[in-house]
């Protein structure tokens, strides 16, 4: 991989931060694509090779498009293009705004197709690959994140139904499904009713925060072996078998926690989460607009 070129979308912050910093730690030059300029040159700063940063939004995708030729024109066609831009909106369906779970899944799932669109013409000519950042969420979904659920289960279906378009074309296309990471988008998780609910439910063993230079080490291999599946941790892999028992196991956890009177907080706030899906939202709306929690 050394000289060639990577794309990570989300890269302000983060795995994306993270990871940026590890391919190109790896020799790689990297472009870093996300919506907040000032942090992606802060991230861009700390890269030992060269590497261009680019604001763009991914649901935009004559931005994106854009950007595909500015990333060319500046480092080269890139050879692994990493679909990794986010945010999360926690909190009951039938309060949280029409606008803003939509939002979700704009960013989460069409911003993804978007990014492969924009790059899959640079991929042909490398033989390279296009890695998905999925989630857990797409192994099992969880009440009260309807929207970040069904945007990482939208992403899985999307890069496997991708898959087999564009092996013939030599483009290998990767699922990285993460789980608990130490962003900011699950910071102060213990003070949020929806994570907390979702943590204390799982297995010790899974409760565990990864760092996201940790995860990012996880997706660096999984570049580097053009991998089909990469796992952060490894041991989730040893989930997919077991899919099938994760909805009634799900479904039964909701159905306890939601009838304790006691969870009043679990079903009255909507939140968005971390620092990117604020700085999303206030990209979108007016300063004298309230913020979600």
């Amino acid at each position: 991989m050394r000289g060639r070129v990577a794309v990570v979308t989300g890269a302000a912050r983060g795995i994306g931060a993270a990871l940026a910093r590890q391919l190109s730690d790896a020799g790689m030059l990297v472009a870093l694509l996300g919506r907040e300029e000032a942090s992606l040159r802060a991230v861009a700063r700390t890269l030992p090779h060269g590497s261009t940063c680019i604001e763009a939004d991914v649901t935009d995708d004559a931005a994106l498009r854009a950007a595909a030729r500015e990333v060319e024109s500046r480092l080269g066609p890139a050879s692994a293009v990493v679909a990794n831009a986010g945010i999360a909106v926690g909190g009951p369906f039938d309060r949280t705004p029409a606008e803003l779970w939509q939002r979700v899944i704009d960013v989460n799932l069409t911003g993804s197709a978007n990014t492969a669109r924009a790059f899959l013409p640079q991929l042909a000519r490398t033989r390279g690959y296009f890695l998905q950042v999925a989630s857990t969420a797409a192994l099992g979904s969880a009440p009260m994140m309807s929207a970040y659920c069904a945007s990482k289960a939208g992403v899985e279906s999307f890069a496997l139904a991708l898959r087999s378009e564009v092996e013939p074309e030599g483009i290998a296309v990767g699922i990285a499904y993460v789980h608990w990471t130490g962003t900011d988008m699950i910071s102060g998780v213990d003070d949020l009713p929806v994570l907390r609910a979702l943590r204390r439910h799982q297995p010790r063993f899974a409760r565990r925060v990864r760092s996201p230079e940790q995860v990012a080490g996880w997706l660096a291999t999984g570049i580097t072996r053009r991998s089909p599946y990469v796992y952060a941790p490894p041991w989730l892999r040893w989930c997919q078998p077991l899919r099938p028992v994760f909805p009634p196991i799900v479904a039964h956890i909701a159905r306890r926690e939601l009838r304790d009177p006691g969870r009043d907080g679990l079903t009255s706030e909507v939140n968005l989460l971390g620092a990117g899906g604020l700085a999303d939202w206030r990209a979108h709306h007016s300063p004298e607009e309230p913020e979600p929690r």
